[in-house]
């Protein structure tokens, strides 16, 4: 049973891991640094624990407490119970759903192993694909695409060394907890890691806009057993040395004047055109 610990001092130390939490740049750096994510609201908390993410502390204004009462059983870990305005003064914000917490993160496969995990035969009538993000920076974008990930059935995701944190507090709401379930890890060298991906047999798709590309319903057409779903950043799209890298060139055809869709609303429509019941 964890241990209910009233604070009234925004500065005591044991509210260390919730201090400015609207400091993007420091939180990017801190949390990676200190190997936690904070977690926000009931149900991502909930969805933490039950993806076996362990709970370093809990932070919670008091009409929650009681909505909380079976994680707080559960945990050993303690749990802070706040006034709302100091919780504000804490994290820099107004805390809407009253919970926070605290979690260890856990170490990320190596791009291989995850690659292998996920390159199985399938089997017969299935696929396996994977999405693989180039330097998506807005965190609300890689959480929708972890969330699209999720509900589509992508089997892993890899992230190129400069994207966002996906446990960033901003992306994990965003996805609803679904980063918590997707497997996913970090590249280190990239496009050299492309050969990874090739290694395990599987075929690299890049999203672009050039004529030269086929389109998505061409792609799912050709029905890869092993399919690698290449989306890059905001407004810029995939780099030409990612581009120079992949198998294959695929388009969204679109209508209505419209050049392009946001990267979370396209990995939408690539993981839908390409999910092997399709």
């Amino acid at each position: 049973m964890a241990e209910l610990i009233t604070i009234t001092d925004p500065d005591d130390p044991r509210l260390h891991d919730y201090t400015g939490l609207t400091d993007v740049e420091l939180r990017r750096r801190r949390e990676p640094a200190e190997g936690l994510f904070i977690a926000e609201g009931e149900k991502v908390i909930r969805r933490a624990r039950q993806a076996g993410y362990e709970m370093r502390s809990m932070l919670l204004s008091a009409k929650w407490v009681d909505v909380m009462r079976d994680v707080i059983d559960e945990v050993p870990a303690p749990v802070y119970a706040v006034q709302p305005d100091l919780a504000e003064r804490v994290t820099g914000y107004h805390v809407h759903r009253g919970a926070l917490a605290s979690m260890q993160r856990k170490p990320l496969p190596a791009a291989g192993e995850l690659l292998a995990g996920t390159g199985e035969e399938p089997p017969t009538g299935s696929g396996r694909r994977v999405a693989l993000f180039e330097d998506i920076v807005d965190h609300a974008n890689l959480g929708a695409a972890f969330r699209n990930a999720a509900a589509l059935g992508v089997d892993a995701v890899f992230l190129t060394p400069r994207c966002a944190d996906p446990l960033y507090r901003r992306s994990v709401k965003v996805s609803m907890g679904a980063v918590f379930h997707v497997p996913w890890t970090r590249l280190t060298s990239w496009p050299a890691d492309i050969e990874l991906f090739r290694e395990q047999g599987f075929v690299t798709a890049a999203l672009c806009l050039s004529e030269k590309s086929i389109t998505i319903d061409e792609l799912a057409a050709l029905r890869h057993e092993k399919l690698a779903l290449m989306l890059g950043t905001e407004g810029e799209g995939l780099s030409v040395e990612a581009l120079r890298a992949a198998d294959e060139w695929v388009r969204i055809p679109m209508a209505a004047g419209v050049d392009s869709l946001n990267v979370a609303a396209a990995s939408a429509v690539a993981f839908y055109a390409t999910r092997p019941s399709a």
